[in-house]
């Protein structure tokens, strides 16, 4: 009954007239985000972040909050629609969404989605309401160590996580870290890689960083590879789903709740892992598997449950422990950082409207987008058709006034700009930015950590082995390294032969 009573605080947190304006308007943004194709959650939170600092912090949290779950409802409108994916996470329904509408079906794929997204978000967000309180009974007991441990970890399970090479992560962890270093010494004061710089003292703020390797950056691609699909224009009827496709959905759906939550809570996992793997779920437990990619609804129903899912499981580590699961959880501990709420198993503690509240509304926003997507379907119809040439110059004067008006420094444009054409570069070559603005956050989380460890234990490092809970995690991260890097030799070792008889 506490958790309930708890959760009750947090309605009244959120049921206030500028929360709710704020959470409409988060969702209104993500929604719009997710069916523009090009821009994707992590871009437009980045561009929104300055933005966000003038209000109080739960506002703050809300609008972010809603923006990120809001993206991935919008997301199918346009897998469904245009065959371009707004996110990343709706890369998977175009494979059944689009065969769908082509076959006259558009309504049913769209009802699906959302009505499958609002199951799999109420789901969630019960877990995460159950879960959270206890995973900060046990946080409680962590110090400097386990925290470490935990850090570690994560960015073990990232290297798992990332669609490419493990190895071009780890180097986009380790740069992450490294630029997370710069300015001053945490401990002693001193500069560290400013070059005698008085701009690079206080560090890389992470809002020009992450607005030019994911806003800048993602103009330029866009402009360069943009493919523009033909907008479905036939009038879309029946958004209610059949008797038969409940039929086909309702066992996708719960599965991809579930799949969806559990990879959200895992380091480096997310909405793109989840749908990736409730479609290759679905197939493999399908007794038609030749129908996956000729518009069966099932491949439309899990996927976009489980990315949806994963926003409320990812927001456990982020409430409960501080600690982000993947590149958007990142932003929104940063913006928790920036506006001087420290996160961790204290926040429900310290800050109760905090953290209650974002959790309230989170089924606040499930609802209202519930009511965005289906009757508003035609007006995103006609968003799919702005012209390009006018949209994207429009995010760029955003990126440019968004990272000035935070601390009214050209420097800091010229940062961004750096990191946007550098973003841009290192994505061409195939390496993936999210290890890097997480590595980024957490790196001095990170650092913060070790050195509280090393001065509890007198400069010894069997500390981390003499604590059991820490021990158990390092073990883990370690045997998860060990079979990372035998898997990545027994693939070389399987491709050699190959190279050779070709040659």
């Amino acid at each position: 009954m506490d958790v309930l009573g708890q959760l009750a605080a947090g309605f009244g947190v959120i049921l206030t007239p500028a929360n709710l304006y704020y959470c409409f308007l988060g969702s209104l943004v993500g929604t719009l985000v997710g069916v523009l194709p090009g821009i994707g959650p992590l871009a437009a939170l980045s561009l929104l972040l300055p933005f966000t600092f003038t209000l109080p912090p739960v506002a703050s949290l809300v609008m972010l909050a809603a923006i990120f779950y809001g993206a991935m409802y919008g997301g199918s409108t346009t897998s469904i629609l245009v065959n371009i994916p707004g996110e990343a996470a709706s890369v998977v329904t175009c494979l059944d969404g689009h065969e769908m509408a082509k076959q006259g079906r558009a309504g049913a794929a769209l009802g699906i989605a959302a009505i499958g997204s609002f199951i799999a978000g109420t789901l969630s967000n019960i877990g995460l309401t159950l879960f959270s309180p206890v995973l900060v009974a046990v946080a409680l007991r962590f110090g400097p160590p386990e925290y470490f441990a935990i850090m570690i970890l994560g960015f073990v399970m990232t290297l798992y996580m990332v669609a490419g090479s493990a190895l071009k992560a780890m180097v986009m962890l380790a740069l992450g870290v490294f630029l997370s270093t710069v300015g001053m010494d945490i401990v002693n004061g001193a500069e560290r890689f400013t070059f005698g710089s008085v701009n690079l003292a206080g560090g890389f703020d992470l809002v020009p960083v992450v607005m030019g390797l994911f806003g800048v950056s993602e103009i330029l691609l866009n402009v360069e590879q943009f493919a523009r699909g033909e907008v479905f224009s036939r009038r879309i009827r029946r958004l209610l789903p059949t008797f038969r496709d409940w039929l086909d959905s309702w066992a996708p759906i719960l599965r991809g709740s579930f799949l969806g939550f559990g990879l959200g809570v895992l380091p480096g996992g997310g909405p793109v892992t989840a749908s990736f793997l409730s479609y290759a779920v679905e197939r493999r437990l399908s007794r038609r598997p030749e129908r996956f990619g000729h518009g069966a609804i099932e491949g439309v129903a899990g996927p976009e449950s489980a990315n949806n899912a994963a926003v409320a499981g990812s927001m456990i580590p982020l409430l409960s422990l501080g600690l982000p699961s993947n590149a958007v959880t990142a932003l929104l501990l940063g913006a928790l950082i920036i506006q001087g709420v420290q996160p961790g198993p204290m926040l429900m503690v310290q800050r109760p409207e905090i953290f209650w509240g974002v959790i309230a509304s989170l089924y606040v926003g499930n609802v209202m987008l519930l009511i965005l997507n289906l009757p508003l379907i035609g007006l995103w119809v006609q968003l799919l058709r702005v012209p390009y040439r006018i949209l994207f110059p429009c995010v760029l004067l955003l990126t440019v006034i968004g990272t000035y008006s935070v601390n009214h420094n050209v420097f800091d444009v010229w940062v961004m700009i750096g990191f946007g054409l550098a973003g841009y570069v290192v994505r061409k070559l195939g390496y993936e930015l999210a290890p890097l603005v997480l590595a980024m956050v957490l790196g001095p989380l990170l650092e913060q950590a070790l050195r509280q460890s090393l001065i509890m234990s007198s400069g010894n490092p069997a500390i981390f082995m003499t604590r059991p809970i820490a021990a158990t995690i390092v073990l883990l991260a370690a045997a998860l390294a060990a079979v990372l890097v035998l898997r990545g030799k027994r693939l070389a070792l399987a491709a050699q032969p190959t190279v050779e008889g070709s040659s």
